[in-house]
């Protein structure tokens, strides 16, 4: 059987070419200049330029070129060759500054170049991770004594339910990997990728004791009862560039955001 990473990395491949297409990513509108972050990574990104900033899972990079152009020095790292092909690509036809590593976020290197001021990672980037020891080592390594990590990411209780949002399919707990075979992106659910994925679900109580372990303290955490994107199923409108599920309107957690800093 292949390796769980090699399975994700396989349909990583496969979505970044329906994604560069996509209306759900814009490609032509943020080409043209459009600012890819939403409001909530804006509220706690606050002011980037000048800031060195190694953004994880960047996939092909539109949030990394965007903090590029808010004048940061970014570093964007992916497990995917053909996003960071992708991405590399697109920064040489938009004239802009920006670094890409293909590698696996799990196993980033104990030492840089130089060391960071910010790690930002954020939306559907946890689930793809077996394990986050090694994942916040690699963070703490990276980060200057008094940087930060700031996590902006759908809220692991989203991450029980199916699609149908009917109840609990799957445990809050990481007790084992959930193994399924995909008929479609959540960013294209009209052409078909059925591939076979392998995901996790991390509970706080995972992620914090994982950071902490790491060396990391908490800084904040803020929580917020709709999407910035319209990547579920039985989304209603909430307000501009707001979804909430159907039925679970200001009940449900859906994104949540962790800054978390290191000593120094």
């Amino acid at each position: 059987m292949p390796h769980p990473t090699d399975l994700n990395r396989a349909w990583w491949n496969a979505a970044t070419p329906l994604h560069l297409r996509s209306a759900f990513y814009g490609q032509d509108a943020f080409l043209a200049g459009a600012n890819s972050l939403r409001e909530i990574e804006l509220e706690h990104l606050g002011e980037v330029a000048g800031r060195r900033i190694l953004h994880l899972q960047c996939h092909f990079g539109q949030d990394t070129l965007s903090l590029a152009r808010m004048g940061a020095r970014v570093t964007g790292v992916d497990f995917s060759d053909a996003a960071i092909e992708a991405a590399r690509s697109m920064t040489a036809s938009l004239g802009l500054e920006a670094a890409f590593i293909q590698a696996d976020v799990t196993q980033l290197p104990r030492q840089w170049p130089a060391p960071f001021d910010l790690v930002y990672t954020s939306y559907g980037a946890l689930v793809w991770l077996p394990e986050l020891h090694g994942w916040a080592e690699g963070i703490a390594a990276a980060l200057r004594p008094g940087g930060e990590l700031l996590i902006v990411e759908f809220h692991p209780m989203m991450m029980v339910y199916d699609d149908s949002y009917a109840h609990p399919v799957y445990s809050y707990f990481n007790r084992e990997p959930i193994g399924e075979v995909t008929s479609s992106s959540y960013a294209d659910r009209q052409t078909p990728l059925e591939q076979e994925i392998v995901t996790y679900n991390h509970p706080f109580s995972e992620l914090l004791d994982a950071l902490t372990g790491a060396g990391l303290v908490f800084s904040a955490l803020a929580e917020y009862d709709y999407s910035p994107w319209e990547c579920f199923t039985r989304l209603v409108p909430a307000g501009p560039g707001r979804w909430q599920i159907e039925g679970m309107e200001g009940k449900l957690p859906m994104v949540f955001a962790l800054r978390m800093k290191k000593p120094g």
